[in-house]
């Protein structure tokens, strides 16, 4: 992994969002996307003062997970993670060298696997996906309020 830029806290009062972005080149462990994502979201608490609940934490992990598995799978070559603060969530970007965008199956609860972007989708306040002039992008927004009422799916059903 090499750690492109990473915002101090400095930039929060300067009006810049705070943010981070990696390349991975591949061979890395999805863990370490994880573990950057973790320790972003460390940062937004500890150098930032951004109340950061557990809820958030989890639902930015496992969104980060679902999407650095599909690039790591199905992409050849590296493939780059920004995460960013801003708009009262937390942006998640994926850009890989695989331009064929992802497809949404349609719900079944018989079908085992490829349930990735359902999951994304569900949790998120935002999904988007381009084509880009080498591959594609995928970026999400995880609302950093525990209200519900932002999310494109809501809650997950208990």
């Amino acid at each position: 992994m090499n750690q492109a830029a990473k915002e101090d806290g400095r930039q929060l009062a300067a009006g810049r969002s705070p943010m981070v972005s990696a390349v991975f080149e591949g061979h890395e462990k999805v863990a370490d996307a994880r573990g950057l994502a973790l320790s972003f979201l460390a940062d937004l608490q500890a150098a930032h003062g951004l109340a950061v609940s557990q809820r958030v934490t989890d639902t930015v992990e496992l969104v980060v997970s679902e999407l650095a598995t599909n690039a790591r799978k199905h992409a050849p070559g590296p493939y780059v993670l920004g995460l960013e603060a801003r708009d009262g969530a937390v942006e998640v970007s994926v850009w890989d060298s695989e331009p064929t965008l992802p497809v949404a199956h349609p719900a079944d609860p018989h079908r085992i696997g490829r349930h990735g972007l359902e999951i994304v989708t569900t949790l998120c306040r935002s999904f988007e996906m381009h084509r880009e002039p080498v591959g594609k992008r995928i970026k999400v927004a995880v609302a950093l309020s525990d209200d519900w009422g932002t999310g494109i799916g809501g809650p997950p059903a208990m």
